[in-house]
């Protein structure tokens, strides 16, 4: 295995980026806009996961009933198969009057408000039926409003400003995951202080949350149209609505299997985040088995791990700024798998609050960092504005196999090493993804991505 080579050709060529520099094109237009989408991104995720699950639970469904609902979010998971929808097909009145990206952004914003407001009109205890259609709605909108802001933001932004973009994109979508959750909580403990029913308090919080959506719609108007969406529209003006979504769908796998390695690229998709998703499965059952209360494991998770992941976000926009792509990927991937020892660590302290605290700080920093990175490098593979969107949506869901399936046996590995020795083995299998990093590195894959210097 090579050490990471700071001179990579990816961006050689460039003098390293300042502090200065590293935090003035936070303040550039395009990347603020990105910020706020990001927002408008996180903040319907909870509407239909965990704070749908506090209402449904406060209203008396019973829990067989409210462990069905983890399947409204099937449509986050399945996004690819309609992004090739959002590549080619056109708004009514909305692509006419705003262009391409930003008519889908609205429509698909409206859609969400609208939705929301549907299932705030639902009452759990009576009908669980029409909230988990409402849900779904809600789910079903919001990741098409996740697929319309990637392909807007790979589009939109210089590669100068793709890492500061997605820094910007993931502190703000936590924040809005925030504000849906702790928010949206306080927000319906405040109704239900005036008076109110508990049914018409959480009524009220989910018509505040409808909202605040118009931030993103805000954002979306103030925003304008991609140049390279722009190109691409021009290019396919002529195409009949059906001959565009066949393009898109087929360009979009056609283009990127035909590159050089592109078997070896996609495995490292696949892998990179494995570290984190082999730890993160089993990160709360570990702190509770130490002895740690919820109160303790969520105090901490929801105040330093924030701030800590907020942190690791921006830090990982100037390490990706102030490096080449393949090096920015080394020190992600290797500070993101080191990171586990802080819980092996732990394992042997045991129950120490502040051995917590750094433990959950030193992972979401790392992981955070190198989330960003990973992301950057994501949005370097998509680079043919005809199908970004499909694109970016079907490596997103590769990423997640590693989440979803790969993951799934931790548990026995725990159970069968304990966890001083089950968090080094967390650090093990991140040496697959680097042992790709090597072989993607010196087959000059990075070269061919062009001169990519996040």
């Amino acid at each position: 295995m090579t050490a990471p080579d700071a001179t990579s050709p990816a961006g050689s060529d460039a003098a390293p980026t300042s502090w200065r520099d590293s935090l003035a094109v936070y303040l550039q237009p395009r990347v603020l806009i990105v910020l706020f989408l990001g927002f408008s991104s996180g903040l319907p995720l909870a509407l239909s996961g965990s704070t749908l699950l506090v209402w449904m639970r406060e209203a008396g469904v019973d829990l067989k009933t409210i462990g069905l609902f983890a399947l409204v979010g099937t449509p986050y998971t399945l996004k690819f198969l309609w992004a090739p929808l959002v590549d080619a097909l056109h708004v009514p009145l909305f692509t006419r009057a705003f262009g391409r990206r930003r008519g889908w952004l609205l429509f698909s914003q409206l859609l969400l408000i609208v939705a929301i407001l549907l299932l705030a009109m639902t009452d759990p205890a009576r009908s669980p039926f029409y909230v988990a259609l409402g849900a779904l709605l809600v789910a079903a909108t919001s990741s098409t409003q996740d697929i319309v802001v990637d392909a807007f933001r790979v589009e939109s932004l210089p590669e100068s400003e793709q890492a500061a973009g997605m820094a910007a994109y993931v502190a703000a979508y936590r924040i809005g995951m925030l504000v849906s959750t702790a928010g949206a909580l306080f927000i319906v403990s405040g109704f239900e202080s005036t008076g109110i029913t508990r049914t018409s308090a959480w009524m009220w919080g989910y018509v505040v949350m409808a909202a605040m959506v118009l931030i993103g719609t805000i954002t979306a108007l103030a925003a304008t149209e991609p140049e390279q969406s722009e190109r691409a529209e021009a290019a396919t003006h002529e195409e009949t609505a059906f001959t565009r979504v066949l393009h898109a769908a087929i360009g979009a796998f056609s283009e990127f299997l035909s590159r050089k390695d592109a078997i070896a690229a996609l495995a490292f998709v696949v892998l990179f985040k494995f570290t984190d998703a082999f730890s993160g499965t089993m990160t709360a059952p570990f702190v509770i088995d130490l002895g740690f209360t919820r109160n303790d494991y969520a105090a901490i998770v929801k105040g330093v791990g924030l701030a800590a992941t907020l942190i690791g976000g921006f830090a990982g926009g100037f390490v990706a700024r102030r490096y080449s792509l393949a090096t920015s990927l080394w020190i992600g991937g290797v500070a993101q798998a080191l990171a586990n020892l802080t819980f092996s660590w732990l394992a042997v302290v045991g129950t120490n609050q502040w051995a917590l605290a750094l433990a959950i700080c030193a992972e979401n920093f790392t992981s955070a960092v190198g989330t960003v990175i990973f992301v950057a490098y994501l949005s370097a593979l998509c680079q043919n504005p005809l199908h970004t969107a499909t694109q970016y949506a079907l490596l997103t869901a590769l990423a997640a196999v590693g989440r979803t399936y790969l993951s799934s046996g931790a548990g026995f590995v725990a159970d069968s090493t304990g966890w001083a020795l089950f968090f080094v083995i967390c650090v093990l299998v991140a040496i697959p993804s680097l042992v790709l990093l090597t072989w993607l590195q010196k087959r000059g894959h990075f070269e061919a991505l062009g001169p990519v210097r996040v």
